[in-house]
């Protein structure tokens, strides 16, 4: 069984977030479960891009700072790492407000740089992801609850891809982002290369529509914890209210018989699970052709998949889609910036970074014919 614990948390004041985590890991055995006297723990939040902990789009401040905190308590020594999609740790940490929380608590914030091959566990066969994260003596996964315009759903499987050091992410995103279940098994395997101790997801202000990074804060009010991130994510799908056929990473899990992605595995913890009212607002540039054969698939593609492009008004040129592109399907050319439909894999990159907020979802021939539209945020 996998025991996966809930908790009902609406507020990020530290108090009573102290006392609400503390409720939450109690019935997993505690903090001091996870880490022992003298061990270096990373924490890897996530760390998307330089947005304020309002915006929804990192890890909030406050979470890392209370689980700082009791891992100093349990006498680990802390770390906190990631590699952002955009821009230098630095940079985002400060903006999101966790390098206040890392000089206030006396924590090393670590950027990503160096690398370690490692070994997949069925497609890929090798992989590069971070050496500070692989040095590590435990890892504490601290995952924002977010809509994903390419995988629906990004929580604690999906958050260890920050591990995946700079440029290497789009390499990968190249391999295997055409096809959304090529790409979730990718994501299981770089879970499964370096198991982490404990996955603490934020799910009080969570995120849905256009996540990971141009969605709406949503109120959701709850934590989950466990130590299998395939668990925890299959719990925090079913509180966001989004089935399970829409999220490849669980369906993925499931046709590789992976421990924690079927519910007779999981033991539910804490307080009751209760399914989010209305629904998360999914992203408008999901793909509908689930189900569907291989040749439809290829055949329909560009009517019944959405496409990026660029809103002129709020496009500046910047070159960060551009720049960001895995397979260089965008281009900027007299003083317009053009998306080829044919190159284009739909891993909406270009979507996630864009400082800017400029491109916005653009539906097939088909999906205009049954009322879609292209959608901004």
């Amino acid at each position: 069984m996998q025991p996966i614990a809930l908790t009902r948390c609406t507020t990020y004041d530290l108090q009573e977030l102290r006392q609400q985590l503390t409720q939450l890991l109690a019935p997993l055995g505690g903090m001091a479960a996870f880490v022992k006297a003298g061990q270096r723990v990373l924490l890897k939040p996530n760390l998307l891009s330089a947005k304020p902990p309002e915006a929804a789009v990192t890890t909030h401040p406050a979470l890392v700072r209370v689980v700082a905190e009791l891992v100093q308590q349990a006498g680990g020594e802390v770390l906190i790492g990631d590699s952002p999609g955009i821009g230098t740790l630095e940079r985002v940490a400060e903006k999101s407000g966790i390098a206040a929380v890392a000089r206030e608590l006396g924590v090393q914030l670590i950027a990503f740089k160096e690398t370690q091959h490692v070994s997949g566990s069925g497609v890929f066969r090798q992989f590069e992801l971070s050496r500070e994260y692989l040095a590590a003596d435990v890892v504490i996964n601290l995952p924002k609850l977010k809509t994903h315009e390419m995988m629906t759903l990004t929580c604690g499987v999906k958050n260890l891809y920050g591990t995946v050091v700079g440029a290497a992410k789009a390499g990968l995103h190249l391999t295997a982002g055409r096809s959304k279940e090529l790409f979730a098994g990718l994501l299981l395997e770089i879970a499964q290369a370096r198991p982490v101790a404990l996955t603490i997801v934020d799910g009080i202000s969570a995120m849905e529509g256009d996540g990971p990074s141009s969605g709406t804060p949503r109120q959701l009010g709850w934590m989950l914890a466990g130590a299998n991130p395939v668990a925890v994510d299959l719990v925090a799908g079913r509180l966001a209210g989004i089935p399970a056929e829409l999220l490849p990473v669980e369906q993925e899990a499931r046709r590789r018989k992976l421990s924690g992605a079927h519910w007779e595995e999981i033991e539910l913890l804490g307080e009751p699970l209760e399914t989010a009212e209305p629904p998360f607002r999914l992203p408008g540039g999901l793909d509908v052709q689930f189900g569907l054969p291989g040749f439809v698939k290829d055949l329909l593609r560009n009517q019944l998949t959405p496409l990026p492009a660029a809103d002129q008004q709020l496009c500046v040129l910047c070159g960060v889609c551009r720049d960001a592109c895995p397979p260089r399907a965008i281009s900027i050319t007299k003083n317009a910036l053009k998306v080829d439909s044919g190159r284009c894999i739909r891993c909406w990159c270009c979507r996630e970074l864009c400082p800017h907020q400029a491109l916005v979802v653009r539906r097939g021939l088909l999906l205009r014919l049954l009322g879609g539209r292209a959608q901004k945020d």
